[in-house]
């Protein structure tokens, strides 16, 4: 009920956790960011302690009295390392690598240790998907964290708050604190199956050689299609995977392939037309074409490589057009 209370009221939510969202550079989780409180073993051992108490008093006995005085002062000294394993501690935000829409996206943290005692059990948990991870810092060492979100639709994914939270060492008390790093990653569209547009020849290019449909020599191999001839089928290809392609040949005439938006049908919305692309482009790539992207407010010229795939696909993850 309070964590839904926070979530409608951001500010309320800033002023409990103390900092305002997103946070740049290192966190330092400082005393006054480290919440703690009894664990529902600490709960039990607190009703263990006031039984032991009150049978102390009622029978007058002394061992009774030195027993619970012992183990109410290793709780507190538990609660003492419990909120020592996390205060102090440094988050920094490491590289996001992009995914595709419906894959789980991959944060890394960076937990900085910069003091002369080891942090055992210290767990990072996202808020919003409840992934988690478990980690142990060393002394005067950086460890990394890597935390799995669940991405939904193409665009920015902002990592969103952390929560950071340890038991380490008796269990009896919970310590956390929360954190919320300037940090996304780029989610491209869900790439569609599809076969690859017919490439346009451009005769006006002279001699210079380009990938093309041409009959001459071998230039590269693609996914098979129906309307392939069976004396273009890599029969060897075939045998050694299982999976069925095409050759390809290079002309003399050269070839644009062009991966145009305005070339898909008219019945496909947006997120459609942007899937068709993601597929060809990725299609394009495996087979080793040049070619080049066309949408609306944005022309990316033919080109091959991963650099060239990874503009291409940023541009369909960006795409703001109606």
């Amino acid at each position: 009920m309070l964590g839904t209370l926070l979530d409608r009221n951001p500010r309320i939510a800033n002023w409990l956790y103390g900092f305002k969202p997103p946070e740049q550079g290192t966190v330092v989780l400082v005393h006054r960011r480290v919440y703690i409180v009894p664990a529902g073993l600490g709960y039990l051992f607190g009703a263990t302690l006031l039984v032991l108490l009150v049978g102390s008093i009622n029978y007058a006995l002394s061992l009774g009295f030195a027993l619970t005085f012992l183990l109410g002062g290793l709780a507190l000294a538990g609660m003492v390392h419990t909120a020592r394993n996390l205060a102090r501690t440094a988050v920094s935000i490491g590289r996001a690598a992009p995914v595709f829409a419906g894959e789980l996206a991959q944060f890394h943290l960076l937990l900085d240790n910069r003091a002369p005692f080891d942090r055992p059990a210290i767990m990072l948990r996202h808020v919003r998907s409840g992934s988690q991870t478990v980690v142990d810092v060393p002394r005067l060492s950086r460890v990394e964290a890597v935390l799995t979100v669940p991405s939904r639709r193409r665009g920015w994914l902002p990592l969103g708050r952390v929560m950071l939270e340890t038991r380490y060492p008796l269990g009896l008390f919970r310590a956390w604190s929360y954190v919320e790093p300037d940090a996304r990653c780029l989610v491209y569209p869900r790439p569609q199956r599809s076969p690859l547009p017919a490439p346009r020849p451009d005769l006006s290019a002279g001699t210079s050689h380009a990938r093309a449909l041409g009959n001459e020599d071998f230039a590269a191999l693609r996914n098979y299609q129906r309307s392939d001839s069976p004396r273009h089928v890599a029969w060897k290809a075939l045998a050694r995977t299982g999976e069925m392609l095409t050759k390809q040949f290079s002309g003399e005439a050269s070839a644009e392939l062009w991966l145009d938006w305005s070339a898909l049908p008219g019945a496909l919305g947006v997120e459609e037309r942007l899937s068709r692309l993601a597929g060809w482009v990725l299609l394009a790539e495996s087979t080793g074409a040049v070619y080049g992207l066309r949408v609306p407010g944005t022309e990316i010229p033919p080109a091959r490589g991963e650099p060239h795939a990874a503009a291409c696909l940023r541009a369909l993850a960006l795409f703001e057009g109606s």
